[in-house]
């Protein structure tokens, strides 16, 4: 790992700054290659998340990993996962504004040693919190945001696609685009 984000990692494990430190099983910091320039953010870890340690290891996470490997991405190889909240909420609620202020503090550590070239929220929660309070995932999925040197963009949360798996078309043509800017920015 990365020694500053092994440094930022250790710091975050011993976080206590909300509520959710003192309930939680394991901090899930991040997962993926820590020397990506594709980063994925999601909410907040669930259940086998808070278990595991690893952001998107339940059925979501399989889902997730199964259309980002068929654009050719894959967090053993060219992108990170992380969630804008560390710890997991009780009873997988939404993550309290409050809870996600607390939290700030950590992701903008990792983007800021990690910085990336293209940053993908997936669902409305993170989409809401990275890239603007009034985004809305129907209307702008797919849809890229420059930020700086950064492209932002948002695909559906996997958990929705399992829901509605009319979404997953969509959802793999967003990674496509993903996929493609990078090609494209890493090509010149």
């Amino acid at each position: 790992m990365n020694e500053k984000l092994s440094v930022l990692k250790n710091e975050c494990l011993k976080c206590k700054a909300c509520e959710l430190g003192k309930s939680r099983t394991n901090v899930v910091f991040g997962d993926g290659n820590d020397n990506a320039k594709i980063v994925f953010i999601g909410e907040a870890p669930g259940a086998n998340e808070d278990l595991q340690g690893k952001p998107f290891v339940g059925r979501s996470g399989k889902l997730l990993d199964e259309m980002c490997e068929s654009v050719g991405l894959s967090r053993n190889t060219n992108i990170y996962i992380a969630n804008t909240v560390k710890c997991r909420p009780p009873e997988n609620r939404d993550p309290s504004p409050y809870e996600q202020r607390a939290c700030a503090g950590w992701l903008k550590g990792q983007l800021e040693i990690m910085r990336p070239l293209i940053i993908v929220c997936v669902g409305r929660i993170a989409a809401q919190e990275v890239i603007g309070k009034d985004f809305s995932i129907s209307r702008q999925h797919g849809e890229f945001f420059r930020h700086g040197k950064m492209y932002l963009t948002a695909v559906y949360h996997p958990a929705a696609v399992l829901r509605n798996i009319n979404l997953k078309p969509a959802t793999v043509e967003d990674l496509k685009k993903v996929r493609e800017l990078y090609d494209k920015i890493t090509a010149g």
